[in-house]
């Protein structure tokens, strides 16, 4: 068996970088950015008013002066003409301050009556102004790779660029193997439960920006996995689920390796997901997950995102951790690394209960895995442990 981080530099190895397409900004959220793009604009162009006001010289600004109003500056309507002394201009939020004026008196201080209006409270230092630029320039650029966020597009969108170079979102085909399976919304018969593990694996890796396909459940035949590889081949990364330990039934090494596969390791000190394997099948990266539900759920949280964003060109980084304290009490850990689910609140984290591979119940009330060294003493409630947060 090898360690949990020896099996991700195997994995990391297979990650392909996948290439780069043009997308349109609307189609770009949670895309992995894969060069700098630049600002093709100043933001704001023009100094503009951050208030509902009026428009003066900062000079005349005192307590109880006058000023005839001569004019109006709306958002996308600008005062076309250059202030005087003496003079106003009504001006509201986000519109050009006109020429001549250094100041904007909000609405709340001033009294207006017909076209003058008197400053009638203290209107203070500030200036109530943006200046051009204030937010980015011409030129600017928003850095790669990067994640892209609602509050990212918000910005490429400002900066006037209406299409977007990112990396090409992952195909990953998940295979579940197993007679014992049927899909959700199929009558099982007596032996039989329902296939969990894809739908679960497929909605984490569309949150990381994975394009997952579900095939057909390979049954457990070699000619039923034959068939289901067969149908994987346009994907850049090969999962299965299931039948990858070695009871008679687990044929998918065998069948991986009548296909070709080059096997990089077998076998993972870890638990849940000691039965991983992966490698190359005919090119094409594989990651052989185990077949309880609870253990290709971590095993994809600890191995799958991270080759992913790795594959996106995001850098070659396990899941990120943090420290925080213990609430409760945990026993000594076995010789594996343990990944226990536990859920956070308040700034502490907690077992989350029975940690049977098989549990689902507890993993979906789970937020985060506890991270147990091999040979980990018993933990006391406030110890220091290692989180990987889930969500």
């Amino acid at each position: 068996m090898i360690t949990v981080a020896q099996a991700l530099d195997h994995l990391f190895a297979l990650a392909d970088l996948l290439p780069v397409e043009t997308v349109p900004l609307r189609a770009a959220s949670g895309r992995v950015l894969a060069a700098p793009v630049t600002a093709r604009r100043t933001q704001p162009p023009f100094a503009a008013s951050s208030m509902d006001g009026y428009a003066l010289k900062s000079v005349e600004a005192d307590l109880h002066a006058q000023f005839k109003v001569v004019g109006e500056s709306a958002a996308g309507h600008r005062w076309d003409g250059t202030l005087r002394a003496g003079q106003a201009v009504r001006i509201f939020t986000g519109a050009p301050i006109p020429e001549g004026a250094d100041k904007v008196v909000i609405q709340e201080d001033v009294t207006r009556t017909g076209d003058m209006i008197s400053i009638t409270d203290d209107p203070g230092p500030k200036d109530n102004i943006r200046p051009a630029g204030v937010d980015f320039s011409e030129g600017t650029q928003l850095d790669a790779p990067r994640r892209l966020s609602p509050g990212d597009i918000a910005l490429v969108a400002a900066m006037n660029i209406a299409d977007v170079p990112v990396r090409r979102a992952p195909v990953v085909a998940l295979i579940s193997t197993g007679d014992e399976l049927v899909v959700p919304g199929e009558e099982p018969g007596p032996d039989q439960i329902i296939a969990s593990n894809t739908y679960g694996l497929a909605a984490m890796l569309e949150r990381v920006g994975a394009a997952p396909h579900i095939l057909p459940i390979a049954r457990d035949t070699e000619a039923s996995l034959h068939t289901v590889f067969g149908l994987a081949h346009s994907a850049d990364l090969i999962v299965t689920i299931g039948g990858a330990s070695v009871g008679d039934h687990d044929l998918v090494g065998r069948v991986a390796a009548n296909l070709g596969m080059d096997q990089s390791f077998y076998k993972v000190a870890m638990r849940p997901g000691k039965p991983l394997m992966a490698g190359r099948l005919n090119g094409v990266p594989m990651v052989g997950l185990p077949g309880n539900p609870v253990s290709a759920m971590v095993c994809g949280a600890v191995f799958l995102t991270p080759m992913l964003n790795a594959m996106l060109g995001l850098g070659q980084r396990p899941a990120p951790r943090v420290t925080m304290p213990l609430r409760g009490t945990l026993p000594h850990n076995g010789p594996r690394e343990h990944y226990m689910r536990a859920c956070i609140a308040d700034g502490r984290v907690a077992d989350a209960g029975a940690q049977d591979s098989s549990l689902l119940s507890v993993l979906a009330r789970s937020n985060a895995l506890i991270v147990r060294p091999p040979d980990d003493p018993a933990r006391s409630d406030g110890d220091m442990v290692d989180v990987v947060p889930l969500s």
